[in-house]
């Protein structure tokens, strides 16, 4: 099973996440502040970090962001695990980095749900990664060996989280691909009303992978999204 390392200064909540995810069989460590958790992270390279945000010295979406910008640790699996629940405060750890955000207070099995989800998304990108299948539509070339995409000339490298929503939408290429499918297809679940997980996470794909005046992913009102791999401009077409 997995080496997962949670984050927080709660110690009751660290243990409750440590007990529960040790019953599912994952090798848990645990750390009570940012700078040690960043620290451990650098040091032990865990295939997952359940993060809390609210912490002094450094907080999580510090945190999330330091891990983001190492080449070691950029890869990694992050679950924001807090209070914080406003859409503005999902917004912020999602901009920082997370893979997913869960609410305090929670219920274990959903927990579970979210670890499993997680561990299962990113165990298939290194899987993808290794095959030698190279996705092609339009304008656009996913690389999985080096989680790049190929835009026109240009090379693009991904996080996990947007190549796997570029493989959805580039399965689906010209057709509307649902906040929900997707969430399913890239996240393992799909929770009411989850749109804020999508909707920062196919901003942070365009801005990768489009430019002013070149645009690949429609939004597509009350549908979902639409990967239009051929390219359209500004007016849409």
């Amino acid at each position: 099973m997995a080496r997962i390392l949670v984050i927080d200064d709660d110690h009751a909540i660290a243990e409750l996440v440590k007990i529960n995810l040790e019953l599912l069989g994952h090798h848990v460590e645990t750390a009570n502040d940012g700078i040690k958790g960043l620290a451990l992270a650098q040091q032990n390279l865990p295939e997952m970090i359940v993060l809390d945000v609210m912490m002094p010295d450094l907080d999580g979406f510090t945190v999330c962001q330091r891990l983001r910008q190492n080449p070691q640790t950029n890869g990694i699996p992050i679950l924001m695990l807090t209070a914080l629940g406003m859409t503005k405060d999902k917004v912020t750890g999602f901009d920082s980095g997370a893979d997913d955000y869960l609410v305090k207070p929670f219920e274990i099995p959903e927990l579970q749900v979210r670890v499993r989800a997680l561990l299962r998304r990113a165990g298939s990108v290194l899987h993808s990664a290794s095959l030698p299948e190279i996705l092609h539509a339009g304008e656009i070339t996913l690389i999985p060996e080096n989680l790049q995409a190929k835009v026109g000339e240009r090379i693009v490298k991904l996080t996990p989280t947007e190549f796997e929503i570029l493989h959805c939408l580039m399965q689906h290429h010209g057709q509307t691909v649902s906040t929900g499918k997707l969430l399913e297809e890239v996240w393992g679940y799909a929770p009411d009303d989850d749109v804020d997980t999508i909707r920062v996470h196919i901003r942070h794909l365009r801005t990768r992978l489009e430019t002013s005046e070149r645009k690949y992913i429609k939004t597509v009102y009350g549908g979902g999204y639409q990967l239009i791999a051929e390219g359209f401009n500004r007016s849409g077409k």
